[in-house]
């Protein structure tokens, strides 16, 4: 073979190339972008099949911190004795109760969200333990009216996490 002919043989082969490289570009392109775009409708899917539920998961905890707010929960949980130690482990079971029955709620709801959930939780046992340890409380009814007059004082520990529940539900929707 002669050199032209190779030459010619290279000018016929190199526009090919180009071509052929042009058209795997955009095919690895549109592939790539067809495959974000499903992906994008796929989350867009899931999002709109997930939100109910986690709106309802928010909704559940927002109800639990409204039934464990000391005041509401005095007025709920009758106290059945005198016995203030009685009274107390009362309203901290309930308090338990509502939790566990909760507790699922955790996989819906952030994981911040849950934490302050639990703080508030932890705070309302808390407090009604500090309540109870008191040297003027010593009966069941003594405990109650401790425990409104310190929220009288001050905001229930489940009104934080009432307020960050508004704020993460008004940022998801």
């Amino acid at each position: 073979m002669d050199s032209s002919r190779i030459i010619d043989l290279l000018l016929f082969a190199i526009p090919s190339l180009i071509t052929g490289l042009i058209a795997y570009y955009f095919f690895k392109e549109h592939t790539k972008n067809e495959d974000g775009r499903r992906r994008f409708l796929l989350h867009k899917d899931l999002q709109v099949n997930a939100l109910p539920t986690r709106l309802q998961a928010y909704e559940r905890m927002t109800l639990y911190l409204e039934r464990i707010t000391p005041s509401k929960l005095l007025l709920r949980v009758a106290p059945t004795s005198s016995d203030k130690n009685t009274y107390e482990s009362m309203l901290i079971q309930a308090i338990e109760s509502e939790f566990e029955h909760n507790l699922a709620q955790q996989i819906y709801v952030s994981e911040e969200c849950w934490n302050i959930i639990n703080t508030a939780k932890n705070a309302t046992i808390q407090l009604i333990r500090k309540a109870s340890l008191l040297e003027k409380t010593d009966t069941a009814e003594k405990l109650r009216e401790v425990v409104l007059t310190e929220m009288l004082e001050r905001r229930a520990p489940s009104d934080l996490a009432l307020s960050f529940i508004k704020e993460e539900v008004k940022d998801i929707l």
